[in-house]
C-alpha cells in the first residue's frame, strides 16, 4: 500500500522556559534581568577603562576587552529571549531564528574558551619568558589569536544548524528549555539523529579537552617558573597576576561541566534543575568576569575609582 499521508514541516517552536516552574517565571525574571544589566554595565566599564587608559594598552587587557565584548554578546543572545518568555509569555520562536540563536550561543561559548586559552598563553609568556613578551605578543599577534579563536568557533558550530536543517520536523515543536540549545532542538526531529548527536558531543569534548589541556599546560609551566624564584614577594606578585584569570576559568568551566554532566548522565536530575544550570552557565560568567578583573586587577580598579571620583566632583 502507498502511504498518502502528507507531512507538514513546522515553522515555529514553542519554548517552555523552565518546565515545572512556569508560575514562578515572573520571579525568576528578576535575577535574570539583574545579571543581564550587570553584565552590560560591568563589561562596558571594562572596555571603556582600557580604551581611556593608555597604560592598559597591553595584550593582557586587549584579551580582556575581547572577553568583555564576547560576554555582552553571549548575554544578549540568551537573556533577551528569556525575558520575553518570562515577562510577556512570548514562547513562540521561528525555526530559523531558533537555529540562529543556537548558532550564536554555542559559537560564543567556544570563542570564550579560546580567549581563556589565549589569556593563559599571555600569562605564560609574561612569567616564563618576560624578556621576549613584547616581541612575541605584539598587537598583530593578539589580533591573529583572536581571529583564529573566532574562526574555530564559527566553523566548528556551523555544521550543527546545517545538519538540523536536513532533519524533518513534523509534530514535535515544544522545546523544554529557556533558549534554543542544540540537543533540545535535535531531540524534536522525526528521524534518526545519530549524526547530530555524535557531532555535537564530539565538538563539546574536543573543545573542553583541548582547551583545558592547553590552559593546564600553561599553568604547570607558570608554577614551575614561579617556584624557581628566590624571593617570596616575587612569587606572590607573579601568582597575583594570574588570580583574576584563574577565577574566570573556574567561573566559566565549573557550571559548564555540571550542565554537561547532568545533561548526559544525570538521568534522575529534574529537567528544571538542568535548565537552571544551563542558564547559569550562560548568565553568571559574563557577570562575574568584570567584577573579578575589577577587584583583582589594580590598574583597572584604580582607574575605575578615579573615574567615579571625577564624575562625583563634576556633579557637585
Amino acid at each position: 500500500m502507498v502511504n498518502n499521508t502528507t507531512h507538514h514541516y513546522i515553522s515555529f517552536f514553542y519554548m517552555v522556559g523552565i518546565p515545572g516552574l512556569e508560575i514562578f517565571h515572573c520571579f525568576i525574571s528578576i535575577p535574570v534581568c539583574f545579571l543581564f544589566v550587570l553584565t552590560l554595565l560591568g563589561n562596558s566599564i571594562i572596555i571603556a577603562t582600557v580604551k581611556l587608559e593608555p597604560s592598559l594598552h597591553q595584550p593582557m587587557y586587549f584579551f580582556l576587552c575581547m572577553l568583555a565584548m564576547n560576554d555582552m554578546l553571549l548575554s544578549c543572545s540568551t537573556a533577551l529571549k528569556m525575558l520575553h518568555i518570562f515577562w510577556f509569555d512570548e514562547h513562540w520562536i521561528e525555526f530559523d531564528v531558533c537555529l540562529t540563536q543556537m548558532y550564536f550561543i554555542h559559537s560564543l561559548c567556544i570563542f570564550e574558551s579560546s580567549i581563556l586559552v589565549a589569556m593563559a598563553f599571555d600569562r605564560f609568556v609574561a612569567i616564563c619568558i618576560p624578556l621576549h613578551y613584547s616581541t612575541i605578543l605584539t598587537t598583530s599577534m593578539v589580533i591573529k589569536l583572536g581571529l583564529v579563536g573566532l574562526s574555530r568557533a564559527l566553523f566548528m558550530v556551523l555544521p550543527c544548524p546545517l545538519l538540523i536543517k536536513r532533519l524533518p520536523y513534523y509534530t514535535n515543536y515544544i522545546i523544554h528549555h529557556a533558549y534554543c540549545e542544540h540537543m533540545a532542538v535535535v531531540k524534536l526531529a522525526s528521524a534518526n539523529t545519530l549524526i547530530n548527536r555524535v557531532y555535537g558531543i564530539s565538538v563539546a569534548l574536543s573543545v573542553i579537552l583541548l582547551d583545558l589541556w592547553l590552559i593546564a599546560t600553561s599553568y604547570v609551566k607558570i608554577l614551575q617558573a614561579v617556584f624557581r624564584l628566590s624571593s617570596q614577594n616575587a612569587r606572590s606578585k607573579a601568582l597575583g597576576t594570574c588570580a583574576a584569570h584563574i577565577c574566570t576559568i573556574l567561573a566559566f568551566y565549573t557550571p559548564g561541566l555540571f550542565s554537561f554532566l547532568t545533561h548526559r548522565i544525570g538521568k534522575n536530575v529534574s529537567p528544571s534543575v538542568h535548565i537552571i544550570l544551563s542558564s547559569l552557565y550562560l548568565l553568571v560568567p559574563p557577570t562575574v568576569n568584570p567584577l573579578v578583573y575589577g577587584i583583582k586587577t589594580k590598574q583597572i580598579r584604580d582607574r575605575v575609582l578615579s573615574l567615579f571620583s571625577y564624575l562625583k566632583i563634576t556633579k557637585y
